[in-house]
């Protein structure tokens, strides 16, 4: 009883033409191989969850400390845990531990928060190409939905036995097992079959396609 392993890797950009060597394939990006259409707009993510943490965040502090303050506007001790804030705020050095661990962390705190701010989010999704006389359409497809297409589309290859596609945003990564044939020909098959499945999606940016290929007979 033997094990054979044989593999092969291949990268090129999707909706380069099959045969093409790698040195002369098309650059990644949006590009006439995505079919003729507009690029829909990245979507936008409403982040419910960081902007609902703030807000309980906020109105729990602001609560508090506005209870604590009407308390004792009207005859009342201040609470113990602000008297003890501000003790501690006013004799702690300002290269204190506590202290610079304390602005650390508020610091990234912010800058997470403004980075949610400003980026779109919803990284699953893909934007595709819509006609040019709609521009105001948009079409987006989720990558694993995408990658199941894909691997339909793999699965089709005469001699794939099994596959697996990763779909990223910039690259799709297809591992697949073949049982027969040879490996250069069903390389060429594989990524011939994929890049048509590929320019079939319209992806509104042509991403880089890396073919990964196991043979395992006993």
């Amino acid at each position: 009883m033997t094990d054979t392993h044989l593999t092969a890797t291949t990268e090129q950009p999707a909706g380069a033409s099959p045969g093409r060597p790698d040195g002369d394939a098309l650059p990644a990006g949006p590009s006439a191989h995505a079919g003729p259409g507009a690029r829909s707009p990245r979507l936008w993510s409403a982040r419910r969850v960081p902007a609902a943490v703030v807000a309980l965040v906020v109105f729990a502090a602001a609560g508090t400390l506005l209870y604590d303050v009407i308390a004792v506007r009207t005859g009342h001790r201040a609470g113990a845990w602000r008297t003890r804030l501000v003790e501690e705020m006013t004799t702690r050095p300002v290269d204190d531990p506590w202290l610079l661990a304390t602005g650390v962390v508020a610091v990234l705190l912010g800058l997470w928060l403004l980075v949610l701010a400003v980026t779109p989010g919803l990284r699953r999704l893909l934007p595709l190409r819509v006609p040019q006389d709609s521009p105001e359409l948009g079409a987006w497809l989720d990558r694993k939905s995408a990658a199941l297409i894909l691997r339909d589309a793999a699965m089709r290859v005469p001699g794939v036995n099994s596959a697996r596609v990763r779909v990223g945003r910039r690259r799709i990564v297809a591992r697949a097992e073949f049982g027969f044939r040879d490996i250069a020909a069903v390389r060429d098959d594989l990524s011939h079959a994929l890049r048509k499945q590929c320019r079939e999606l319209a992806l509104a940016h042509t991403p880089r396609l890396t073919v990964r290929l196991h043979h395992h007979t006993r």
